[in-house]
């Protein structure tokens, strides 16, 4: 999937004006089901399965919320299989709307902006639930996983679940990440997919839990390993192109230390500082060849680079600086081009400077629990994205060897130290 792009300078696209907020539409039934026909090709060819538990006590008309976990592009066409003739109100990301507005209004799809407090999508899905009487349809994990393992979930999603006082159905999927990971530059694979859906909560229980509750009782079905659930299950993955472009998900040499040398190609992972190569064997297994393997496991090298991230944090070492190519989002027409620039991340967030300094944003460490970080982002590349409810900054590195995944994990980092007073300002 691709998207428009053109080129403007930067003080133009200021002078232009923000869409004025929309309520959302009642998802058309006809594009619904013509959703659901289309589905149909691409899931029969993963041989498509799912189980349902539960969903007798959810009237066929009432409102549920219903909460996804997020693992590649296919994952719609499953809730399409799973909840038709349900209408339901998609909660998407702001930039899926260019090119497409009315298409996407017409589907049902509500915008918002990764990672950025926005009380009007509140607004937006308690008019869907209240006024249109609709489901809603949200990925709480707001982005992919970059390492198969669950990501971090908003606290404030119990608050959610409380002010909208409707059951809460859980779709888990399997099969999903293995089929077509991030990290792969969108090449899938031959792997069978299934899923489960689930009614957890009550309207009842969402009035009796309290929001800390109601966080555990998500944050437990949320907790997921798709490389575990591979080893686990014997799920061979022969494909030939399997490591491709893991490096970025696995930047930092266990062996050497070095950082943004490795380079994933064919079903090897080579450090290009130290010399040592690594296979992803067909079951997900890491092996080194002939030398000691550090991680058999690829959550587990991801958490050892996440606890070295901590660690350059917490000493007062972390610091990214970088060239970018800067892609602005101001309206749904398209996405602007407005030239390059420095981008800077340490512990008190992050500085954008536009080229002769045309473009100046400031994004505080504890403006968010979490960064939108992507790989092969709409075909262009890998980027990192900042901003507000005024603009988003795509941020796409000029910089040699593989950052977005340490961005992503040094801003968890440092909120949470910051949130537990444990880094200064």
């Amino acid at each position: 999937m691709k998207i428009k792009v053109k080129l403007k300078p930067y003080e133009d696209v200021l002078k232009l004006k923000k869409p004025p907020h929309k309520k959302p539409l009642k998802p058309n039934l006809i594009l619904a089901f013509v959703i659901r026909v289309l589905a149909i090709f691409d899931l029969l060819k993963v041989k498509f399965t799912y189980k349902k538990t539960g969903m007798d006590k959810l009237d066929k008309k009432e409102p549920a919320l219903i909460l996804m976990n997020h693992s590649s592009f296919i994952d719609l066409k499953i809730a399409s299989a799973l909840l038709f003739p349900r209408r339901y109100n998609i909660v998407m990301t702001s930039d899926g709307f260019v090119g497409k507005n009315l298409l996407m209004r017409l589907i049902g799809c509500i915008p918002t902006q990764k990672f950025v407090s926005d009380s009007v999508l509140v607004r937006d899905i308690l008019y869907c639930v209240k006024k249109k009487k609709t489901s809603i349809l949200l990925y709480p994990e707001a982005s992919y996983s970059l390492d198969g393992t669950a990501t971090t979930l908003p606290s404030s999603l119990g608050k959610l679940v409380k002010n909208l006082g409707i059951p809460v159905v859980i779709i888990k999927t399997y099969g999903a990440f293995a089929f077509d990971p991030l990290y792969n530059n969108l090449q899938t694979r031959r792997v069978k997919i299934s899923a489960t859906m689930e009614y957890i909560l009550s309207k009842e229980d969402t009035k009796a839990l309290s929001v800390n509750e109601i966080n555990s009782i998500i944050n437990e079905q949320f907790s997921f390993d798709n490389f575990l659930w591979q080893q686990q299950n014997k799920v061979k993955i022969s494909e030939p192109f399997r490591a491709d472009f893991l490096n970025r998900v696995l930047y930092k040499c266990p062996s050497c230390l070095a950082e943004g040398k490795t380079e994933g190609k064919g079903i090897h992972l080579t450090c290009n500082n130290c010399g040592k190569v690594y296979e992803l064997d067909e079951y997900g297994f890491m092996k080194a060849q002939n030398l000691k393997t550090e991680f058999t496991h690829i959550p587990d090298w991801f958490k050892w680079q996440r606890e070295c991230v901590k660690k350059e944090i917490e000493s007062g070492e972390y610091e990214l600086k970088t060239e970018v190519d800067i892609l602005m989002l101001k309206n749904t027409k398209c996405i602007y081009n407005i030239g390059s620039g420095t981008l800077t991340h340490n512990k008190d967030g992050f500085v954008l400077k536009g080229k002769n300094n045309s473009l100046s944003y400031t994004q505080s460490a504890e403006a968010t629990y979490s960064l939108n970080a992507d790989y092969y982002w709409y075909e262009i590349g890998d980027i990192i994205c900042i901003g507000d409810s005024n603009a988003l900054y795509y941020c796409l590195p000029k910089t040699q060897g593989d950052i977005v995944a340490k961005a992503r994990l040094a801003t968890e980092e440092i909120y949470k130290l910051k949130k537990s007073k444990a880094l200064t300002v």
